[in-house]
Parts: structure tokens; C-alpha cells; sequence
């Protein structure tokens, strides 16, 4: 791990973090997030910049998304629709905003705890969708711009090799073309199958 320092790069999990939102989603398949001790590895991702009309950063900051703005490798959390927490992780290229929503995860740690709190059995579905995750994790808008490599946070590096598989983002109105849903080839976890 690497703090940020002038002229440094972020790296945590050996992601670096100050690359383009759609490159750190696609090497973020197959990275552990555990929070409190409770978490997964992650299956399926979709990257949101600022040029991009369908990321919260497009119009600007704001009160609701200030933590988009950096600093890179510190998590951006929202609620969607007024239900559900959704959980991003922060990229920054060239000084401006952007992220990765984590839209599924593999259940690995915690699993007693995640059962609970989603009053669910089915472990393929437990952390099938970013609300789903984070309401497993216990995730609020409490971690709203902490940092990614200091508790409650942990990454943990992918270990051996991943397929992963692109496509078009879902659950959004603009920009649907853009092919920057990435997601572990052949998982059972995924939110939705790829086509």
C-alpha cells in the first residue's frame, strides 16, 4: 500500500487508483473488499466518469458526490432511488472525478453476518446487486469517503489469473452503449448474466 503524496501514485491491492474509472473497474474483478472483516470478491463492476452522462460527477460537484472528486482510492457512497446504499471506489485521472460502482461480489468472509442482515440463505444472491452488497456489509453512508486501505476498509490483491468479460452497464437511462460493465467470466454471483 501507498498513501498519497505529491507526485506519488495510489496504489492499494495493487490497483492503481489514479488511472481511468473503466481500467481500475475491469482490474478490480477478482480483488477482495472486506468491511469489518465482512465481504467478498469482487465479481462485477461498472466504471463512471466525469465526461460520461450517466456518472453523478457529469453535472459537477455536489454535496451528495464531493467524495467522486478524490481524493482517488477513498470509497463514494449514495443512495440509489432512496433505497439502497451503493458503494464506488474513487479513480482520478488528470485531477478529475470519477469511479467504480461495485456491483457483485463473491461471498468469502462474514458469511453468518451477511445472512443476517439480508435475511436471505441463497448465497448466490446475497451480494447480487449494489444494494444487495452493501446492505450485506452493512455499508452507509457512514463510509461515505473513507479511505480504501484503512479499517473498516480492507482490499486484498487477486491472486492467479481472471477472466473477465465486458458489456453494457444496466439500470441506466443514459449512455447504455458504453461497455464498461466488467464482470468475472462464468461467475454464479453476477447481478445479471453478460450477453
Amino acid at each position: 500500500m501507498l498513501a498519497t503524496i505529491a507526485g506519488m501514485t495510489r496504489l492499494i491491492a495493487g490497483i492503481d487508483f489514479e488511472r481511468p474509472a473503466h481500467e481500475v473497474a475491469r482490474k478490480l474483478i477478482g480483488v477482495t473488499v472486506l468491511v469489518d472483516g465482512v465481504g467478498g470478491r469482487i465479481v462485477e463492476t461498472e466504471a463512471y466518469d466525469r465526461e460520461d452522462p450517466a456518472s453523478h460527477a457529469f453535472t459537477g460537484r455536489s454535496e451528495r458526490n464531493f467524495a467522486m472528486f478524490g481524493p482517488p482510492g477513498h470509497a463514494y457512497v449514495y443512495r440509489s432511488h432512496g433505497l439502497h446504499w451503493c458503494l464506488n471506489f474513487v479513480c482520478m485521472e488528470d485531477g478529475h472525478g470519477a469511479g467504480v460502482l461495485i456491483r457483485a461480489l463473491e461471498p468469502v468472509k462474514g458469511l453468518d453476518a451477511m445472512h443476517a442482515r439480508r435475511k436471505f440463505d441463497d448465497v448466490h444472491i446475497l451480494c447480487a446487486g449494489p444494494g444487495r452488497l452493501c446492505q450485506a456489509m452493512a455499508v452507509t453512508r457512514a463510509h461515505n469517503a473513507m479511505a480504501l486501505d484503512a479499517p473498516p476498509f480492507e482490499l486484498r490483491a487477486r491472486t492467479g489469473r481472471v477472466q473477465v468479460v465486458a458489456g453494457p452497464r444496466i439500470g441506466i437511462s443514459k449512455a447504455v452503449d458504453v461497455p464498461w460493465r466488467f464482470g468475472l467470466a462464468n461467475s454464479p454471483y453476477l447481478s445479471k448474466p453478460f450477453r
